[in-house]
């Protein structure tokens, strides 16, 4: 099942919620691909929580963390690249958010983050995670709610 809208395209990605200024660029995002999504629209993930799986897993891809297994097309920038975006370098970007990434993992914990990493940043649903941990059936969805809680103390969400 697709869920298709549009969202504003910014340097830090996506932009969720349409604001007073005109849109400049924009991209199709389809919100039933992950599984946090499916979670929130079906009332299981309070906003707070969304937002902080959302955060997560985009510092997870700034970090270019995902095993990649082709070659990369990246366009290679003449002038030195990211002198727009507050004053860091890609290389300095990727370091940050590596950063931001790994802080809020050890704030989830050892016991909550590999729920956390397999929903959020790896894309598998519930009960595939469930599986994979060996955990009985229907216990993510709290131990998840526990450890995007702490993640949302983190970041910093209200």
């Amino acid at each position: 099942m697709r869920k298709l809208v549009e969202r504003e395209l910014t340097e830090e990605g996506p932009r969720r919620s349409a604001g007073a200024a005109p849109k400049r660029r924009s991209v199709t995002v389809n919100l039933a691909e992950s599984p946090l999504t499916w979670l929130h629209a079906r009332g299981h993930l309070t906003d707070r929580q969304f937002d902080a799986g959302e955060r997560l897993r985009a510092d997870y891809e700034r970090a270019n963390m995902a095993p990649s297994i082709t070659m990369r097309w990246d366009p290679v920038r003449v002038d030195g690249g990211g002198g727009r975006d507050h004053g860091l370098t890609a290389s300095e970007r990727q370091i940050a958010a590596k950063a931001r990434f790994d802080g809020a993992m050890a704030e989830a914990g050892p016991g909550l983050s590999d729920i956390l990493w397999r929903v959020a940043c790896a894309g598998e649903g519930l009960p595939a995670a469930e599986k994979a941990l060996e955990w009985p059936v229907r216990s993510g969805k709290l131990v998840l709610k526990l450890a995007l809680d702490r993640v949302a103390g983190f970041y910093r969400i209200t």
